[in-house]
């Protein structure tokens, strides 16, 4: 089909890139909940849904046929995220409404009265392909919709429920017919805020963005387990339970045997993955359990998470044997507050101890020291010398560094 003897299919094609660019900005206009939205997910996701969109309707017009459903199958994808997201199912038909417009406005320019017989024809495809538009956005978000509500108040949430709350499981096994599985991956999880979480102003905007991280994390964690997250729970317990917010929160993983710690398809290499999926650092404890040991392993995992953060650790995975002096440092006794007080006579010298702090972390090493803190390599030994003179300890001698070392565990958990 031609226009002003230009080939209709063949010249939408060659502006899709403009009209993409128009049609993105019209909704960012327009629709306040797409303003709102991520600039990482406008120029990412919704641009390649336009420009995926914008094709369709010149292949249908080339070929003068309906779309089929192979190629519906992004938009209802689309549909699918939106809807975890938490877009109004109106936004996202006013937004196809608004594209589809704007696609036949670019193509019936410039028609001459003697392409009237094609107008009407193109006019008839667009018709068609904005109804099974409709149709496939509408059921795939609709259905999104109904699992994500169906999850919060099924079975399986109630399985964690039980799991976390130490419910006897045969009692839970009697009222719901669920079985636990025989035994769970406990993993705690803290999620750093995403920049676009931070330059969003309070609103849906920041909203979205604290859901598409999770939605990132989640499906790494779906790879990981080979079962979706936050499916129907299966008689034997096959999959993944979840409690995770924008801050981060608790998995219970069913694993037959305790999975590997490091190497391919380890549990290292899952919160690396998750942390490039999320674009945020990811600090993460694990320990398998029995489902009777759950509640005492999840309370675990979230204290060691705290120590990481409060002990200045960088992010990533970790478990008890990482933590094993700063998790015995952290509990309440007469000797804890003593170490803490060994450094007291620091506490109105900060630069004293930061500088012990830096000296420690870099093992000792005085030149990359005096790097870290801008400093002169000789003025990182006298302030050495001046912590010695001041506390009666010094890095330099070995029985004097393990106390050090503690006591600066002490002082961050008293």
């Amino acid at each position: 089909m031609s226009i002003a003897g230009r080939p209709v299919a063949a010249q939408l094609r060659a502006r899709v890139p403009a009209l993409t660019g128009r049609v993105v900005a019209r909704l960012l206009a327009d629709l306040p909940v797409y303003a709102d939205l991520p600039h990482e997910e406008i120029s990412g996701d919704i641009a390649d849904i336009v420009q995926h969109n914008l094709r369709l309707f010149a292949d249908v017009v080339e070929h003068r046929r309906p779309a089929t459903d192979a190629e519906l199958a992004q938009q209802r994808d689309s549909a699918a995220q939106r809807a975890e997201e938490g877009v109004p199912l109106d936004a996202i038909l006013t937004a196809y409404q608004v594209g589809t417009a704007m696609c036949w406005q670019e193509t019936a320019k410039g028609a001459l009265p003697g392409d009237l017989a094609t107008v009407l024809e193109i006019t008839d495809r667009i018709m068609v392909l904005q109804q099974q538009l409709t149709s496939a956005v509408s059921s795939a978000y609709l259905e999104a919709r109904q699992i994500l509500d169906s999850q919060d108040h099924g079975g399986r949430h109630a399985l964690m429920a039980a799991l976390l709350t130490g419910e006897p499981l045969d009692r839970f096994t009697h009222r719901t017919g669920l079985r636990p599985a025989a035994r769970y991956l406990t993993m705690t999880l803290a999620l750093a805020p995403h920049p676009d979480e931070l330059n969003q102003p309070p609103g849906p905007g920041a909203g979205v963005a604290a859901r598409r991280k999770i939605r990132r994390v989640r499906t790494a964690l779906d790879h990981f387990a080979g079962t979706p997250v936050l499916t129907a729970l299966d008689a034997s317990g096959g999959t993944v339970l979840t409690a995770l917010d924008a801050s981060g929160g608790t998995v219970l993983l069913p694993a037959a045997e305790p999975p590997p710690w490091h190497g391919p398809g380890g549990l290292r290499a899952l919160i690396e993955e998750a942390t490039r999926a999320a674009g945020v650092p990811i600090t993460a404890a694990a320990e398998t359990a029995e489902p009777e040991a759950v509640p005492a392993a999840v309370a675990r995992n979230a204290e060691i998470v705290d120590l990481i953060a409060r002990t200045g650790r960088p992010p990533g995975l970790y478990r008890l044997a990482d933590v094993l002096l700063e998790y015995q440092l952290s509990r309440p006794s007469e000797a804890l507050h003593g170490l803490a007080q060994l450094l007291r006579p620091l506490e109105a010298k900060p630069e004293l101890l930061r500088t012990l702090e830096t000296y420690l972390e870099l093992g000792l090493d005085r030149r990359a020291t005096a790097a870290a803190l801008h400093i002169h390599p000789n003025t990182v030994d006298y302030r050495i010398r001046r912590i010695d003179r001041l506390t009666g300890l010094s890095p330099a001698r070995p029985a004097d560094l393990q106390h050090i070392s503690a006591a600066l565990v002490a002082r961050r958990s008293v």
